[in-house]
């Protein structure tokens, strides 16, 4: 058996790409968007891709899965698990529980997982020419390392209202039931650390089936519904904005992009007609750098693993825009834009100074200036950090408004006063007074040291229980 974890930082997200060797065969699980990874892995392992298939209808990345198909001429197994309104809506093989997929001397066993998405289900590995017995489990966002997918997606991404406890009690049962595969089952799920589909993963790639029924949380409440469900369903973070896009694009027939695109690097009058014509500028420089000279209305998303999570906040579907960038990143961050499906990349531009328009410069500043301007009356305090983080502990005063969401409650912020923002430690305050200044917000200053300077330094912080 061939074996191999494709895993993209910037999501958090991971793929698999398994092969028969004695028949050239292999299967991919969950993959990513640009597809081109996969078609290598086959190439230089003399190996062609004859099965895709994937664990559920995905809300955080736009799957690969068809582009794969349509490249490659494998068949898709998906899931006709669920309710009617949540199966894929074009052509593709139907898997229910205990259906198998044979891929060359090769078997995966089709378990149906219910409780993150109503159609869940995982992927039970044999490789019968070592053993008859099972060697992996490809659960997607049923059981992480550590942690267990979040049931509450359905109702506050995709706006079904009323799924998330019934997701939770299923979630229950569908671990009830993994608890009792073989301990030394080895478990490669669908997402690390850093993903917005649970609250609590870890940082490590696999686990086992006992490694988990003894430092799972999810197992340790297993017996007490109301615990497990209480636990499951408490301060998981808010899910991003793009997420209904994706549930929505995953489940219907869509344009496929079977290429990374390249994207022209503009000229000077190109630009400008297209900033004139109000086309969003992303400056993907450091946050360093940006604040000493941006063009004016542009907003700081650092080119960094967490690009393509927050370009989903801020970006509007039906909206080109243009990007300031090395044309040494395109490729890279063409591919994280295109895996949440933001396509509509217009061009880009390298050097802002060379465009003749006047730049801004941002108003950051350190502790001692923020620990002064805290205690009047006249300054507002807004922290920008997520809802959970922000009740754990913030500076007492503080107002919260959450950066992913700060466009639609300009009305919380004020435009008469000093204006001061933070985050933990400097990127998304980046983020945020870029959005602040490009909406008329002149009087904003950013402590950029944030909650983690804060609190290194032995400052108070109170908490909301």
């Amino acid at each position: 058996m061939y074996f191999q974890h494709v895993y993209d930082k910037t999501l958090a997200q991971a793929s698999y790409f398994i092969g028969c060797q004695a028949k050239n065969e292999a299967i991919v699980i969950d993959a990513q968007r640009d597809i081109d990874v996969y078609l290598d892995i086959a190439k230089r392992n003399n190996m062609k891709i004859t099965h895709i298939t994937e664990t559920h209808i995905h809300a955080d990345f736009l799957s690969g899965t068809r582009e794969l198909a349509a490249v490659t001429g494998a068949k898709m197994y998906l899931s006709n698990e669920g309710p009617a309104e949540w199966q894929y809506e074009f052509d593709h093989e139907g898997l229910q529980h205990g259906d198998k997929i044979t891929v060359g001397n090769l078997t995966l066993e089709v378990l149906h997982t219910p409780g993150h998405t109503p159609e869940s289900i995982s992927f039970l590995l044999t490789d019968h020419p070592a053993t008859d017995q099972p060697v992996m489990v490809f659960t997607g966002d049923f059981v992480f390392v550590g942690d267990v997918g979040r049931p509450d997606l359905l109702e506050k991404a995709a706006g079904i209202k009323g799924t998330q406890e019934k997701g939770a009690k299923q979630m229950l049962d569908s671990i009830q039931r993994f608890a009792k595969l073989p301990e030394f089952v080895q478990v490669w799920p669908g997402h690390g650390a850093g993903s917005a589909c649970g609250k609590a993963l870890g940082s490590v790639p696999s686990s086992t089936v006992g490694y988990e029924k003894i430092r799972n949380w999810a197992f340790q409440l297993a017996d007490d519904e109301k615990a497990f469900v209480d636990y499951l369903l408490d301060g998981q973070p808010e899910p991003p904005k793009y997420f209904a896009t994706m549930k929505h694009l995953n489940k219907v027939d869509r344009p496929l992009l079977v290429e990374v695109p390249k994207h022209a690097k503009l000229t000077k009058d190109q630009f400008l007609k297209a900033y004139e014509d109000g086309l969003k500028v992303i400056d993907t420089r450091n946050k360093v750098d940006f604040a000493k000279g941006f063009l004016p209305g542009s907003i700081n998303i650092q080119g960094n693993n967490s690009f393509s999570t927050w370009a989903g906040w801020i970006l509007n579907y039906q909206e080109q825009f243009i990007l300031v960038a090395d044309q040494s990143q395109m490729d890279d961050l063409t591919r994280k834009l295109m895996r949440i499906g933001l396509d509509n990349i217009y061009g880009f531009v390298e050097d802002i100074s060379d465009l003749g328009l006047d730049l801004q410069t941002a108003d950051v500043i350190g502790l001692d200036e923020f620990k002064a301007l805290a205690e009047k009356a006249e300054v507002q305090v807004v922290d920008v950090r997520n809802t959970t983080e922000y009740n754990v502990g913030h500076v007492k005063g503080a107002n919260h408004v959450f950066v992913g969401t700060i466009e639609d409650n300009l009305d919380k912020i004020s435009k008469d006063k000093q204006v001061v923002i933070h985050c933990q430690s400097g990127d998304r305050a980046a983020i945020a007074y870029s959005l602040l200044r490009k909406h008329g917000f002149n009087q904003v200053k950013n402590y950029s040291g944030g909650m983690k300077e804060w609190k290194e330094k032995g400052n108070t912080v109170v908490t909301n229980k």
